[in-house]
């Protein structure tokens, strides 16, 4: 999945619609094993209560590099089939060559907004999607279509982020930032990591877009920000070259950059776990619902 967890939505000239097809397409596919490596827990929990099963088609909506793609292939293997769909060129192909060079013949990617994408073997049994359902324009409209390429009956599985309260490791890496530079605060659900914090919200986009059933549980762990095993200093370099916190910061000139360099190097100091790495906060929604 796709997903600067930083951009909260906010139309700005500060906060901008993270740019999946171009910029954050490239910076997730630069630190990709250092993303993957962040969120697999995530994944694993979300496929474990997805139980895919031998001969069903899935889609993994917001593939990313395809390592959940590739995940489900296995657990459908041998009749079964994945399509992996993610709107940034420069990801689908590395997913593609990832998969190449895993041997796995039952899994294809295609570039494309999942909003619209009309898929030929449409309907598919299923629907994946960790951390790619929350940035989408019009949701009821993008879920109306994505309800449209799962057969009647099929489920769907995500996971979305829950609210920023929760979060700590995203809110106190952007309450560094604040220090600093002004940022305006967050509009309530627009697109962004957390657009679904509101499961009240959440429940009424998916029956309004044809979903029934909707079942919800809560996720909660330790996040190791820039990856399993990172140093501090490492994790500053992470959250500075990959996330929206280099792209707030890097006009402001190099007082300001140094200075908010040292206060975010102290705050993942006081979370850091040797042998694990910078240890904060998250709390996912793991989300799934009947076509």
């Amino acid at each position: 999945m796709s997903n600067d967890s930083i951009n909260q939505g906010q139309q700005s000239d500060e906060l901008q619609t993270e740019d999946w097809a171009g910029e954050m397409g490239l910076k997730w596919l630069a630190s990709l094993s250092l993303f993957e490596g962040m969120i697999a827990p995530i994944g694993d929990a979300l496929l474990a209560r997805a139980d895919f099963q031998s001969g069903e088609t899935v889609i993994d909506l917001g593939c990313g590099g395809g390592a959940t793609t590739l995940a489900i292939a296995g657990a459908v293997a041998p009749s079964g089939k994945v399509m992996g769909v993610d709107i940034s060129p420069d990801l689908v192909a590395a997913a593609q060559e990832r998969a190449a060079s895993s041997g796995a013949t039952n899994v294809e990617f295609t570039c494309a907004d999942a909003s619209v994408v009309q898929l030929p073997d449409a309907p598919y049994d299923r629907l994946f999607s960790r951390f790619g359902s929350m940035f989408f324009d019009q949701p009821v409209s993008a879920f109306s279509n994505l309800h449209g390429l799962v057969r009647k009956g099929g489920r769907i599985d995500l996971a979305v982020w829950g609210p920023p309260r929760d979060n700590l490791w995203m809110m106190e890496m952007m309450g560094v930032v604040r220090n600093h530079i002004e940022i305006p605060p967050a509009v309530p659900r627009a697109p962004g990591p957390f657009a679904f914090e509101d499961l009240e919200y959440l429940g009424s986009v998916l029956t309004d877009s044809g979903f029934t059933d909707v079942d919800v549980i809560a996720y909660q762990a330790l996040q190791p920000v820039g990856g399993v095993g990172a140093t501090p200093e490492k994790a500053v370099e992470f959250a500075f070259t990959s996330m929206a916190v280099g792209r707030l910061l890097n006009d402001k000139g190099e007082a300001v950059i140094e200075a908010a360099r040292q206060e975010l190097t102290d705050l993942f100091a006081r979370h850091h776990v040797p042998g694990k790495g910078v240890m904060m906060q998250g709390k996912v929604w793991l989300v799934s619902a009947i076509a």
